[in-house]
């Protein structure tokens, strides 16, 4: 611990509190980790944005060899699964990377441009941006390839589990926990057991004294919440790890749990809030469409063209079912007259769906270009439907399938730290 509290203030007096620039002092290794490594400019750097967002929050910061053991482990997880996907062959293209940041934008209701100098407000290069992101991306397609792909959830497991696990009104509730995770290594001795459970009820003890949940979060936890509170967001009972829903169940607002034991070590609760669900109603359009698709021979002028003959023949009398059936390359609705039947939001590709949305019943469109080629398409009428039980059951084979992601994927980050080369250098001065 001395040689550690000897680095930290080394580092922190050369970057001034968290105020100097990372580039001021690009001088050692943080960490080795398998063939790579982490310099302490990366590590200062990401202890800047965390100091930011946490002071944004307005949650007290812990002490400075501490934030940087918390952070320097997330790194650590960062790079040893970005270091996995490498080895998989796995590369995001510019491309893929940039159009998932307009995304971002756009779901934020922010032109790039806004985008940009909002970050820019905040502190952050819009190249450290992408940075971050093309490493999220990553790390998420990793994790659905190791863990996602082979988690399986049946209709009977979902039946069971709707019939069985909880009453209507618990399916119903939301609820906004606090978490912080001790973890133990697998095959942990005795002492090591005995230790992160005395650590586990002192935690517990400070915050039935009071203490602020994420303060200690940030200071103690090992989860991958840690430096964002230990919040979990809110969630229904279902949503939740299978292993706290008994506790959450029955806790007040501001309760905390007592310790529960995990493979991945001791979970620590506190119920922050809860509140209830809404009704899920749904509205449906009853859709049909003619298609046309471009090919060698036919060009999207073409395809234009072809629909806008249709079109013509539609508005001297002829049958939209019967000129479907002769021209639509749709072959799956042709045989139906271009009927779509009745279609939920979502279900049909967006460039579709938005020229359904905007026409009235029976008003037909003008040619819309998909991924698929060029349609022409008619809205024959619109409904509210009560969606609920089906709704209940997919978010319920959803969860089901989210929570044993969560829990494989604890288990399995622990795995890969645990196994792997990490040699730390932050606290290798001399005694």
């Amino acid at each position: 611990m001395k040689q550690f509290i000897k680095k930290i203030a080394h580092i922190a007096l050369l970057i001034a509190a968290f105020n100097v620039a990372a580039a001021d002092y690009l001088d050692g290794i943080a960490a080795i980790v398998e063939e790579d490594v982490i310099l302490d400019s990366e590590l200062a750097s990401e202890v800047q944005t965390i100091v930011a967002r946490l002071q944004r929050q307005k949650i007290q910061l812990p002490e400075k060899e501490i934030l940087y053991k918390q952070v320097l482990e997330r790194l650590i997880i960062d790079k040893l699964q970005t270091q996995l996907a490498q080895r998989a062959g796995m590369q995001l293209s510019d491309e893929y990377v940039n159009i998932s940041i307009e995304k971002i934008a756009r779901s934020n209701r922010m032109s790039m441009e806004t985008f940009k100098a909002s970050l820019a407000a905040e502190g952050m290069s819009f190249a450290d941006f992408q940075k971050n992101v093309r490493k999220e991306i990553t790390i998420n397609q990793l994790r659905s390839r190791e863990i996602g792909a082979r988690i399986k959830v049946s209709d009977q497991a979902v039946k069971h589990y709707l019939e069985t696990t909880m009453s209507e009104s618990d399916r119903s509730v939301q609820y906004l926990v606090g978490h912080i995770l001790l973890s133990l290594p697998e095959g942990a001795d005795a002492t090591s057991i005995q230790e992160k459970t005395a650590e586990a009820n002192s935690i517990v003890e400070q915050l039935r004294g009071g203490t602020d949940f994420k303060q200690l979060s940030v200071a103690k936890s090992e989860s991958d919440t840690a430096l964002k509170g230990g919040d979990l967001g809110w969630r229904t009972l279902r949503q939740l790890p299978s292993l706290f829903v008994d506790a959450v169940k029955g806790m007040r607002k501001g309760e905390v749990a007592a310790p529960i034991r995990s493979p991945s070590g001791f979970h620590i609760l506190q119920l922050l809030d809860s509140t209830g669900n809404e009704l899920h109603i749904i509205s449906e359009t009853h859709v049909r469409h003619i298609l046309i698709k471009t090919n060698e021979l036919i060009n999207d002028d073409e395809a234009k063209k072809r629909l806008q003959i249709i079109l013509a023949r539609i508005a001297d009398g002829d049958d939209f079912a019967v000129l479907a059936k002769a021209n639509s390359k749709d072959t799956g609705s042709a045989i139906k007259g271009g009927d779509l039947s009745w279609v939920v939001p979502g279900l049909l590709v967006p460039a579709f769906e938005k020229s359904m949305d905007g026409l009235a019943i029976n008003e037909i469109s003008q040619p819309v270009q998909t991924q698929f080629g060029w349609h022409i398409i008619q809205v024959l009428g619109r409904r509210s439907k009560d969606n609920t039980e089906k709704f209940k059951f997919e978010q319920a084979r959803d969860e089901l399938r989210q929570r044993k992601i969560e829990e494989e994927t604890e288990l399995w980050l622990r795995r890969l730290r645990d196994e792997a080369y990490v040699d730390i250098r932050l606290g290798m001065l001399d005694e």
